[in-house]
């Protein structure tokens, strides 16, 4: 018990110390022992990739999963150590409802068999989704968050003790300069007063009370510029091997790029795997020809860059009015928008797909569906 409490009293005047030297150096009253530059470059490029580091880390983890409480949730049971329950993706989910909802309007009818496809690609996606996450989460996220809860804590601290050690040797400086500045003086006008009756024997002039003293602050300097000598050293080898996390992160980054790039790949082989079934269903909506806001499909005569409406003209016959059934607003400056019950010219024109026609309405011309229209005699 005893021992605790000097030792707590020893640490408690160390941390006075410090405090006292400190708040000296913030007033401009003691000197401070600087790093070299090289020092305070590697600090400043430490700092900076921790700070960067994180925050592309949190970044990450908001790309990869969005919803903050599925985030919470993951971040708990890691620090439980326990496994974290399999969950769906949102596309896996929405696979699931379509199919489900497939069923009960009839797989055989045109919506139903298009649902069904749909959700089984939304499922495929879903699980590239799931792999993508996985794959990103080793490769990139966990070498990150091990150099933030590793690496970096290990810098801090000895960053840490480098500056504590950096405070004891500015004191030990600043005692040595008083004891010099007092020794002084009592060599030229002694003054029993200035010595300290708990250190040293009263009956010693006060001169020699003052070069022991000096000679004591010069033994506690030596052994304190050492220590933080031998820190600086330590501190140092740790920020040089910032240069080899850079190395690492950046083998990570190209992992992260090939597993996006794959995914989306992936993406992109099972849309256009959906497109070719759809095309096969009877009453798609895949046969974009049919649906008058879809998009002309690829190849079709239809498209803007093979049939400029501004040249096409009129035949001398085979035009024909025709009523507008249903608004239709135009996809795209090829197409005229309609108003339903008004009258309009229509005709055809070479190579033109069969399920659309010119319309005209005065100085207007532009592509209009059938759909939307009844030929009138």
């Amino acid at each position: 018990m005893d021992f605790n409490v000097k030792k707590i009293a020893s640490g408690a005047g160390v941390f006075f110390t410090r405090a006292v030297q400190f708040t000296e150096e913030k007033l401009g009253q003691a000197e401070k022992t600087e790093l070299d530059a090289h020092f305070e470059n590697l600090m400043i490029r430490a700092d900076c990739t921790k700070l960067w580091t994180e925050k592309i880390y949190r970044q990450t983890e908001v790309l990869l999963q969005p919803n903050p409480s599925a985030r919470i949730e993951e971040f708990l049971y890691e620090k439980l150590d326990r496994k974290a329950p399999s969950r769906n993706t949102n596309a896996e989910l929405l696979g699931h409802y379509m199919q489900d909802a497939a069923k009960e309007f009839g797989p055989g009818t045109p919506y139903g068999s298009t649902l069904m496809e749909v959700g089984e690609c939304e499922r495929r996606l879903g699980a590239a989704e799931r792999d993508f996450l996985q794959t990103s989460a080793i490769s990139f996220l966990t070498p990150l968050r091990n150099f933030l809860e590793g690496d970096w804590r290990t810098i801090s601290k000895e960053r840490r003790l480098l500056e504590n050690l950096r405070l004891d040797l500015d004191s030990c400086k600043t005692r040595l300069k008083k004891a010099k500045a007092a020794e002084a003086r009592s060599a030229t006008a002694p003054d029993f007063q200035e010595t300290r009756p708990r250190n040293y024997v009263l009956s010693a002039s006060a001169s020699a009370l003052w070069s022991e003293e000096v000679e004591k602050a010069e033994h506690e300097l030596r052994v304190a510029q050492t220590e933080f000598d031998r820190q600086a050293e330590v501190t140092r080898l740790l920020l040089e091997g910032i240069s080899s996390t850079h190395v690492n992160h950046l083998r990570c980054l190209h992992e992260f790029v090939e597993a996006q790039a794959a995914y989306y790949k992936q993406c992109d082989f099972h849309m256009k795997e959906l497109q070719k079934e759809l095309s096969r269903l009877p009453n798609a909506f895949a046969l974009s020809s049919t649906h008058p806001a879809a998009p002309a499909s690829e190849g079709s005569p239809l498209e803007t860059d093979t049939l400029k409406i501004e040249e096409v003209q009129a035949p001398a016959t085979g035009t024909r009015k025709a009523k507008v059934l249903y608004d239709y607003d135009a996809a795209d400056s090829s197409e005229l928008s309609l108003l339903a019950d008004e009258l309009i010219t229509v005709y055809t024109v070479p190579g033109m797909d069969s399920d659309w026609l010119i319309g005209e309405r005065g100085n207007q011309k532009g592509k209009v569906p059938v759909t939307y229209l009844e030929l009138l005699s």
